[in-house]
């Protein structure tokens, strides 16, 4: 049964529920990595939908980490002894954070969950809140991983997406990244309001002057209960946005980025481990307000999410309670939910991932794979599955044929945190 988040705590499930006889099959567990959610921001986008919140004030710092050492010992028995492979800090803007928050928000995780030697710490940081020497302290506190939500480089394209920095303050908060980490990333965005294809390849080239070893680049649309959505910009047509998408790719394949994934370039080897995890099928461990989980077992899949608000999450963390949603992934649901995040990959997957993070034979999924294929949407070669180009221009359409049948043609979503 899922539980709304306003109706009360959801029971924490015990390790012995969650080991009782079942109907998958895991061979071994998937890798695991943990996300940390942050959710205050100084304003909010008027075209983001993401679970953040106007901080209005001073932080509830020494609050929000006790809360999350809370969670994460909640939560130990369900993860007991798999080592973690990368972790993200995500928001909101978690670079509104002071250094000792960051310091012992780390030290608290490393004290609790065993970090593989190479475990990549992502940090996501604003440059409207970006200070001299923070980034650097930043890397001293144990990051080795920053994500810069950039979005443009143009001063009059920043102010119609309501961002509090500037072209110079973003440019600032690159160098610094830049001298501070060897490993990070910028965010960037097209088909912005007023937006045109010049505009579009002058903020390209102005964030690869900055030498990022890795981009992501998204593509600006209108999302529900956004105040984009409820008074629309005029962003540029269809047409002029797949110009500006074909340039991308040109352009970052010409820099040496390789685009490895729906939104997402990087130089060889900076891939960002978390999010490949995400779209690999990996599990992840989600705490803070409205953070999601999917956690295996040897015979079910779990997805959890905590309480979404800043104040009621820290309300229900005094008394430690921190689930809103706890709920098994149905075994009919779980060829599309594998599908929905393995097909972000351009280069595709093994076929072997299917049945080793699923739990499920191959053959569950063959039909639907060869009329994937006949439609001319998806690759099987070799036990590996990739889609084609014409896949990857109609990806929802190419994942909806791995819906059980009486959902086909429904819509459905689900949430992972960018690079």
């Amino acid at each position: 049964m899922v539980i709304p988040a306003v109706a009360g705590a959801a029971a924490a499930p015990s390790i012995g529920d969650l080991l009782r006889p079942g109907t998958l099959r895991l061979p071994a567990l998937p890798p695991l990595a943990l996300y940390v959610h942050v959710p205050w921001c100084v304003r909010k986008c008027p075209y983001c939908d993401f679970n953040s919140h106007e901080a209005g004030g001073d932080l509830p710092e020494a609050a929000y980490l006790d809360a999350l050492r809370g969670d994460l010992e909640s939560a130990l028995p369900l993860v007991w002894g798999r080592p973690v492979v990368s972790i993200f800090i995500g928001g909101g803007t978690p670079s509104l954070l002071s250094i000792a928050a960051v310091e012992r928000l780390l030290s608290d995780v490393r004290a609790r969950l065993p970090l593989t030697p190479d475990c990549e710490i992502t940090l996501e940081a604003n440059p409207g809140t970006y200070e001299s020497g923070k980034f650097a302290a930043f890397r001293a506190a144990g990051v080795n991983r920053l994500s810069i939500g950039v979005q443009s480089f143009d001063p009059a394209a920043l102010r119609r997406l309501g961002r509090i920095h500037d072209g110079e303050q973003a440019a600032a908060a690159v160098a610094a990244a830049a001298a501070a980490f060897d490993n990070f990333n910028l965010d960037l965005m097209y088909a912005l309001p007023g937006q045109s294809l010049d505009d579009c390849q002058r903020d390209l080239a102005t964030a690869l002057d900055c030498a990022p070893p890795h981009l992501s680049l998204y593509q600006l649309t209108l999302e529900p209960n956004t105040y984009f959505a409820r008074h629309p910009p005029k962003l540029p047509d269809e047409d002029e946005a797949a110009a500006m998408h074909e340039a991308i790719e040109a352009t970052m394949a010409q820099a040496g980025h390789e685009h490895y994934e729906v939104s997402a370039y990087a130089r060889p080897r900076h891939a960002c481990r978390h999010n490949l995890n995400y779209w690999s099928f990996g599990d992840y461990l989600g705490i803070g307000a409205g953070a999601h989980s999917k956690l295996s077992f040897p015979q079910r899949i779990v997805r959890q999410i905590r309480f979404r608000t800043p104040a009621l999450y820290l309300e229900r963390a005094a008394r430690g309670e921190f689930l809103a949603e706890s709920r098994e992934v149905a075994r009919a649901d779980l060829p599309f939910e594998f599908m929905l995040n393995a097909l972000r990959l351009n280069g595709g997957f093994p076929l072997r991932w299917f049945a080793e993070r699923t739990g499920l034979p191959v053959s569950a999924i063959d039909p639907r794979l060869a009329q994937a294929q006949a439609k001319g949407l998806l690759v099987v070669d070799r036990d590996a599955v990739r889609p084609t180009e014409l896949g990857r221009r109609f990806l929802s359409d190419l994942q909806e044929l791995f819906l059980p049948k009486s959902d086909q043609g429904a819509s459905r979503t689900a949430a992972a945190h960018n690079a």
